[in-house]
């Protein structure tokens, strides 16, 4: 008898200790106050806290769950090195002006389903008959770049990213152009964009669906936010052209390294880029969030001289309008609006916003060569030092229809700069 009362006190303790446990994970562990010091509005403020920050061992299980009014704030949780441990918790929320917000951490069994808000897209087949297959991660030499191969090997010419508000997309077939896709409707775009009934790639996204389409011409240029080096005074491609069957990069490594519902996150990787006989290494981070019809660039390049300029490129194909050079907050922003998409048919805003403290100015790209059509801001760099950037496309055809307006375009663009001046100070307690 006093056996069986033994055990029972024991699995009752042991019982009662698994509860005890899983009721403290629970619990709150930490209050995080999130404080806008700015006088202006923020909208979809993305703040990122390092997990050192709220766990310092760095082994906490669960998910860590932030929520202010007892209502849980959209985050996710990357893993930017990719060794299967996140390092750092995403979230966005809006703010008012010098608002102070005192939220709550708590570590949940997993994270509840957010709205998914971004999204990445990519596919790839083995070979010309094969059918395209989802992937997360690519490696291309130099010699099996479209042309060389002789068929597209990749859904949309390669990955493609976007939020609620807009969607872009990366020419990882050797040209590294980046393009637009205007979006109608807030809701991700088919996976299936790019590929036909019977798994091939193909060019079924310059017509309009109820999501949109494909409306940005490209060409030579390096597209909408995509970038080049001034060596010498001469512009330097970071690949080639559609035409040309051999890379100027000898490896082209990509991946997805993380896709979520408030974040998603590219990655470049060009090993041995080649100019001139000097050999580059450049990583190349995409990032996306909700809220803005943008995306944010971050490049670093090795092996620098001392004689390079690094260009930020703005096509400029159909343009008929003067650029506009505007600061706002951190950031110098060169504006243009017009019928800058297929045919004229509708119209659209794009800039760039590029930090005012490497700016130098700008230069357009000749007609002819190997980089055409395309304004380029000129930023000082320092070798193996990243250099951050934003490239803005306002479509009319999107859920804001005043892009049509010109300063509208440049009032958003501006007030776009002066939020991402912005930063939230984060206490944890």
């Amino acid at each position: 008898m006093k056996n069986k009362l033994r055990l029972c006190l024991s699995a009752t303790l042991i019982s009662l200790s698994i509860l005890s446990s899983k009721a403290q994970q629970k619990q709150t562990i930490a209050t995080i106050t999130l404080s806008n010091d700015s006088d202006i509005k923020l909208t979809d403020k993305p703040v990122i806290i390092k997990r050192s920050a709220i766990d310092k061992t760095g082994t906490t299980k669960g998910f860590p769950l932030v929520s202010y009014k007892n209502e849980p704030i959209p985050s996710q949780v990357n893993d930017l090195d990719g060794d299967g441990k996140w390092d750092e918790l995403f979230l966005v929320s809006d703010f008012s002006p010098k608002e102070k917000k005192i939220a709550q951490l708590k570590w949940v069994d997993k994270a509840p389903k957010f709205t998914i808000r971004t999204s990445a897209r990519f596919g790839k087949r083995a070979g010309k008959n094969e059918p395209v297959k989802p992937a997360t991660e690519e490696v291309m030499p130099a010699n099996e770049v479209h042309t060389a191969l002789g068929y597209q090997r990749y859904q949309t010419d390669g990955p493609s990213w976007e939020n609620d508000k807009v969607g872009f997309r990366h020419y990882l077939d050797g040209r590294n152009a980046k393009d637009v896709f205007g979006k109608r409707t807030p809701g991700i775009t088919p996976e299936n964009v790019g590929i036909n009934d019977k798994g091939a790639v193909e060019d079924n996204y310059h017509q309009m669906y109820d999501w949109g389409r494909d409306i940005f011409p490209v060409g030579n240029s390096a597209g909408l936010g995509g970038y080049a080096l001034l060596v010498n005074n001469e512009i330097k491609r970071l690949g080639i052209t559609a035409k040309e069957p051999l890379n100027n990069v000898e490896t082209t490594t990509f991946k997805i390294v993380s896709e979520g519902p408030e974040n998603t996150i590219l990655s470049y990787n060009y090993k041995n880029w080649d100019i001139d006989g000097k050999k580059y290494q450049v990583q190349e981070t995409t990032s996306i969030w909700p809220g803005m019809y943008a995306f944010k660039n971050t490049v670093i390049v090795n092996g620098l001289q001392g004689n390079e300029v690094f260009l930020a490129a703005l096509s400029n194909i159909n343009n008929t309008n003067p650029l506009k050079e505007i600061n706002a907050g951190d950031f110098v922003c060169l504006i243009q609006h017009g019928q800058l998409t297929y045919e004229k048919q509708w119209t659209l805003g794009t800039a760039i916003i590029v930090p005012k403290n490497s700016y130098n100015g700008y230069i357009e790209a000749p007609k002819t060569g190997k980089l055409t059509d395309s304004y380029l801001a000129k930023l000082t760099v320092k070798n193996n030092e990243p250099i951050s950037y934003y490239a803005v496309a306002g479509w009319e055809m999107s859920a804001d229809p005043n892009f049509k307006d010109e300063a509208y375009f440049t009032k958003y663009v501006t007030n776009l700069a002066e939020q991402l001046s912005t930063t939230i100070t984060v206490q944890i307690k």
